[in-house]
């Protein structure tokens, strides 16, 4: 049967016949996208409030980022790393101006990216004394993906305990518990990773005094300490990177999401000091990181950013839709707190979140969570008041509705 003559059903039924059961997926197939907006594949349209776990900043089909992608296809789409290309070698460039690092590499995802991030980290440390024992201090809550190593730093043991021992040890500390960094940080500790904003752990925001005391503490003992902006990063919180608000500078960073915009592409950048203490030639690499491809795909969306003013427009507009979802706050017994920064929000609530998100599906909102009780807001980064608004509308009857 052709996929023109399927129903949706047939096409759900279809998948979950033919793909490996890893994800407990929405029952619905899409199809395309415009501005903020997405539509299945019977046309049915959904306001946008997840843009694809915090990927989709520019929304969907922006003319100027799609006619950069078919300009590249013309040229040529992969090299290898035993050359050099125009679009990587721009990119990098204009990553280093944004993120105020030094060094970039380039990986396919959020995940190779914290691997990366980890490998520089335990050679680092590996120079300095010799040693190939080191340990890397975690947050609990925290999610840095689910490959081998950074499965290692995710915070929540579930993802771990059926995978056995980890490629890195990690000990695990509490977001904004200074005194449980300091029982978790040894002579063994090369590195301290955690996420400027936890994302899926709970929406939880670092303190500007916890980072400072982390920050201190790094420098005097010579720890690396890793921010991972794969969600909370480009734009998200109405800065490039969620740590400039406080201007407390990593020595390890990583970036992936919107930095690509649908492409995947994701990077791990190091000052100067780490590059020239850690990875040289052989110690990492990549067949697809770095190809002309998802680097043309890195500078149409940094192209769009500045030309939107994009970090600009969050700022502007993130206390309206925290005004909003403050309101809901207020109202509802159900709700218990909104927390998050900028466009990376959640609605703290009393019970399970999963009836309310697939209310509001069903009235045309996607929404996700974090966590069973947490519903996580990530719009595109070009949202208005008036689709803040629309998405109240549909939230709310929800939110009743669970009261």
């Amino acid at each position: 049967m052709s996929q023109n003559t399927m129903t949706m059903k047939m096409m759900i039924e279809q998948a979950e016949n033919d793909l490996l059961h890893t994800y407990n997926r929405y029952q619905v197939v899409l199809d395309h996208g415009e501005g903020v907006y997405l539509y299945d594949v019977e046309g049915k349209k959904y306001l946008d409030f997840m843009s694809g776990i915090g990927v989709f900043a520019l929304g969907y089909s922006n003319e100027y980022y799609e006619n950069a992608l078919k300009a590249q296809i013309d040229k040529i789409l992969h090299t290898s790393n035993y050359f050099y290309n125009v679009p990587a070698i721009n990119a990098a460039h204009r990553i280093k101006e944004v993120s105020g690092m030094d060094r970039v590499f380039f990986a396919n995802s959020g995940a190779e990216a914290v691997e990366g991030a980890l490998k520089a980290a335990i050679k680092y440390a590996y120079n300095k004394d010799g040693a190939s024992d080191h340990q890397v201090v975690a947050l609990e809550h925290s999610f840095h993906g689910r490959t081998y190593g950074a499965l290692s730093v995710t915070g929540n043991s579930h993802y771990r305990e059926a995978f056995g021992a980890m490629p890195c040890e990690a000990r695990f500390a509490r977001m904004n518990d200074m005194d449980s960094i300091l029982e978790a940080v040894t002579d063994k500790t090369c590195a301290i990773i955690m996420e400027v904003v936890q994302g899926e752990g709970g929406i939880v925001p670092a303190k500007e005094e916890f980072l400072k005391a982390v920050r201190k503490l790094c420098d005097e003992k010579d720890i690396l300490l890793i921010f991972d902006e794969v969600q909370c990063g480009m734009g998200r919180t109405g800065y490039m990177y969620a740590w400039q608000k406080f201007g407390i500078k990593p020595d390890i960073m990583t970036s992936a999401k919107a930095l690509g915009c649908g492409v995947p592409v994701g990077a791990f950048m190091m000052t100067q000091k780490v590059a020239d203490n850690s990875l040289t030639a052989g110690d990492h690499g990549t067949t697809y990181g770095g190809n002309p491809f998802a680097c043309a795909a890195v500078n149409a969306v940094l192209d769009q950013y500045e030309a939107l003013g994009i970090t600009e427009h969050v700022k502007k507009t993130a206390p309206y839709l925290e005004k909003k979802l403050d309101e809901l706050v207020a109202k509802y017994d159900f709700c218990l707190e909104r927390r998050g920064r900028g466009f990376m929000q959640g609605l703290v609530c009393r019970g399970p979140v999963k009836g309310v998100i697939a209310d509001a599906m069903d009235h045309g909102l996607i929404l996700i969570n974090a966590g069973a009780d947490i519903i996580r807001i990530l719009p595109p980064l070009v949202i208005t008041e008036r689709e803040i608004d629309e998405m109240i509308s549909i939230l709310e009857p929800a939110l009743a509705k669970a009261e």
